[in-house]
């Protein structure tokens, strides 16, 4: 028997998939549920022996990811099941930093799909709905190309990226910043801009924006 909490603020949505599953899927009980993150640590005392958490991101309070986050802390062998209609690139690479072992979409599949999701993050598999795979992949795609070309730049490259997306823009204003002349700046500019075949400060935000370069020192 699968023994699942849910947590989701729409109380009519944790009774339908409570009666659902429990009509349909009779090894899967969901033995409690939450409409916070707050409540499911109000919870957890007297909750003893559930091993998932059905789990939205957009809650009142404390956020689903800052609650799975927790939960992996307080109750690490407690699997995780991202549920929500809030499937962005970044929503699911939080969930899945924050220690989800899967994510499935409220719109995909009915209860027949979220059974089978369950099943296969209990026994140990990572579980992603179809949208959800496409997400995963593309972030997985973004990552790599993130590695491969800040591995290509120096130290003070980096830092150039960096001050240039914090609108430093001009060569003297970076110079500034660190110590050496425009024309120094310059040159590591234009090694930057050969090196991701571009022209342009303009260009350079708009590529580390999209492949989250410009958070390499955060």
């Amino acid at each position: 028997m699968i023994k699942a909490i849910i947590v989701d603020d729409h109380e009519l949505f944790r009774l339908g998939v409570k009666t659902a599953i429990a009509s349909r899927h009779p090894d899967i009980e969901i033995v409690a549920e939450a409409d916070s993150g707050e409540e499911l640590f109000r919870l957890l005392p007297q909750t003893a022996g559930f091993d998932m958490a059905l789990l939205d991101i957009i809650l009142p309070g404390m956020s689903g990811v800052e609650t799975a986050r927790r939960l992996k802390t307080e109750r690490p062998e407690v699997k995780i099941l991202a549920l929500s209609a809030e499937n962005s690139a970044t929503s699911v690479q939080a969930m899945l930093d924050a220690g989800a072992e899967g994510f499935i979409s409220k719109r995909e599949g009915g209860v027949d799909a979220l059974a089978g999701a369950i099943r296969a993050v209990s026994g140990g598999f990572n579980f992603f709905g179809k949208d959800i795979s496409e997400i995963v992949y593309r972030v997985y795609v973004a990552k790599k190309k993130t590695a491969e070309v800040t591995s290509e730049f120096t130290e003070q490259e980096k830092r150039i990226i960096e001050l240039c997306s914090d609108m430093a823009t001009t060569s003297k204003q970076i110079a500034e910043r660190l110590g050496i002349s425009p024309r120094t700046v310059d040159t590591h500019k234009n090694n930057i801009f050969r090196k991701l075949g571009i022209n342009s400060t303009a260009e350079l935000i708009q590529y580390a924006a999209r492949y989250g370069i410009i958070h390499m020192h955060a």
